[in-house]
This record gives structure tokens, sequence and C-alpha cells, in this order.
């Protein structure tokens, strides 16, 4: 046989030389939950090794992931049920947890963190949407108030602000309200193809954000569709999207791969709460080994071409040096 492919992969040194994709660090987004108090480690239900943090423990938490190699991080926060109403005013409130602790953050690690924060309605509605509630989701009366998120949320320190409620527009809005404001250099991280999904359950029970009523599929997207995420892609990245996001990713892999070859910006993938939460269950069950499959899923969303990758292994891996760089 002239042709025997096994040749490059007989010894472990073969196999890292000809890889094809080589999984890093430096593409890694670890998420974090917000909590009241300093030294709050609140664990959540059904999400294991994933808790709600004080302020304190959130930075001993990211001083000991930039001591890995670890330095970007995504901010999650909401409101208490008193604070929340059907606008969700609480999310863009100056003393929110996001901008008090953006602020903290900032202050404490200056340059040496990139810090990106999630917008979005949800964590601050008493109806759980993700935006403005009447008889249905309004799209253009949330605009307003998802903005006035973005801008509390860049003037306290955010690098890139992120856009997860899939409202027409929202993009366009943020840009022209951040620019408005001077903050030209704060960058844009759209959910730009964030499906309809059951994979969140943990996440929506980390921010009490379960929606009431009914479900999100008038604005989240139908995982049947391919061209609807394309044409979400064009008009996001016309509208100031500095990257762009497919989420969830593990069954989306197609659309990793076809915002890869249609953007011209970086593509991002959010492996959520539910492909988190698979590969603990299957590991703490015997049936798999958590670093592999963890691994393995990982490597799977880079290949298919995302080049951030945020996910709730971000910190294990650094910490454990499951990566070489």
């Amino acid at each position: 046989m002239m042709q025997r492919p096994r040749r490059l992969r007989m010894t472990p040194w073969v196999r890292e030389l000809v890889a094809e994709t080589n999984l890093s660090k430096r593409q890694l987004v670890q998420p974090y939950f917000l909590a009241r108090g300093e030294n709050t480690n609140e664990p959540i239900k059904g999400f294991s090794g994933v808790n709600r943090l004080g302020s304190d423990t959130l930075a001993r938490k990211i001083e000991n992931d930039l001591e890995c190699g670890l330095r970007t991080f995504l901010l999650f926060g909401g409101a208490t049920d008193e604070e929340k109403d059907r606008e969700g005013r609480a999310a863009y409130r100056e003393d929110s947890l996001i901008a008090q602790n953006l602020v903290a953050l900032r202050k404490r690690f200056g340059s040496a963190v990139s810090l990106m924060s999630d917008v979005c309605l949800c964590p601050y509605t008493e109806h759980g949407h993700c935006g403005v509630l009447r008889e249905e989701v309004e799209n253009d009366l949330s605009l307003e108030p998802l903005s006035k998120m973005a801008l509390v949320h860049a003037q306290a320190g955010a690098d890139f602000v992120a856009p997860s409620d899939m409202m027409d527009g929202r993009i366009g809005a943020i840009r022209r309200a951040l620019d408005g404001a001077g903050l030209t250099t704060t960058g844009i991280m759209a959910y730009t193809a964030k499906y309809s999904s059951a994979y969140y359950g943990p996440f929506r029970e980390a921010l009490s954000s379960s929606p009431k009523g009914m479900s999100r599929a008038s604005y989240q997207m139908d995982f049947r569709n391919t061209r609807d995420a394309l044409r979400e892609l064009r008009l996001d990245i016309d509208e100031g999207a500095d990257i762009v996001m497919v989420k969830p990713a593990l069954a989306y892999l197609d659309i990793i791969a076809a915002f890869r070859a249609q953007s011209d910006v970086p593509v991002a993938a959010y492996s959520v709460s539910g492909e988190y939460q698979m590969v603990k269950a299957l590991a703490q069950s015997g049936m798999a080994d958590e670093k592999s499959l963890a691994l393995e899923n990982l490597t799977a969303i880079s290949r298919a071409g995302a080049q951030v990758i945020i996910t709730y292994f971000a910190s294990i891996a650094a910490a454990e040096g499951w990566l070489h760089s």
C-alpha cells in the first residue's frame, strides 16, 4: 500500500505535530454569575460546581484564573424579586450587580483582564422575558432599556457588551448609544444566532430567569433554520457587531461553520449550561472521563470555526493544565 494514513497517528509526537485544530486558553471565556455580598459562594441547583459569587469571592477566582493564564470573563447579574418589574428597570441601574463588579474588577486588575457583560432584560423582569412585555414582547420598546443597560456597563468598565436578547435592531441601537457617549472603543459581542433551545435549564436556574406565560420562541431562533441565522449574521455585522456568536454550540456546529465561512468578524460560540452539565453527569456516573469528554467537545467547537469559546470549563481547564498554552 502506498497510502497508509496510520503513519501520521502512530505516536503522540506525530499526532501533535500534524494536529489540524489546536485548542488554546486564549480562545476561552469563563462565565461568572454574580451575587450580593462580598464572600458569597452560593451553589446553583442542577449546575455542578458552578456558584453565584460575591464580589470578593469573584475577585479571588479571577486572580487565580489570571495566574493560570485565563484572562477573559463574561459577567451575568440579576435582581431580587422585589426589584423586578415588567419593564426591567433594574437592568440599567448604575448600582446593579454587574456595574458594581465591573468597577471593582477594573480597579483591581486594570487592563490585565478582559471583561464582557451580559445585556438582557430577562433576569430583571417579573415575567422573565428578554424585552418589554405588553400583550407580547415588544421589540422596539425594548431597544431603549437594552441600550441604557449596555451604556451603564460600558461606563463601568466593560470591554465588550454582549446583547443576548435577540430583539431586531438592538446591535445598531446599542452601537449608536455607545458612540453617542464617546465610548467608541467598547466592543459588541452579539448573540447573533441564539436558538430557542432545551439546553438552557441550569442557566435559567442560575439567573432565576425562566419565562412565564409563553415561550421565547417568538424572538429566539427556530432550531430547524439555517438561512435565518445567516440573515441575522448579515444584519448584526451591518449594524456594528465586532464579534458574532452562535448559541448553543454542540447542536449547531453547522451554523458555526457557516458563520466562519461568511463572517469577516470573529466568530464566538457559547457552550451552554446543558452541554456542560451533560459532561458532568456522565463523568459523575463513571461513564466518561470529564477532561477527555470536555476537551473533545471544545475542540469540535473550535474545529467547526469558533475563534472564541464561552465555556464553564474554562477555569477548570486552565487550573488543571488541560491545554498547552
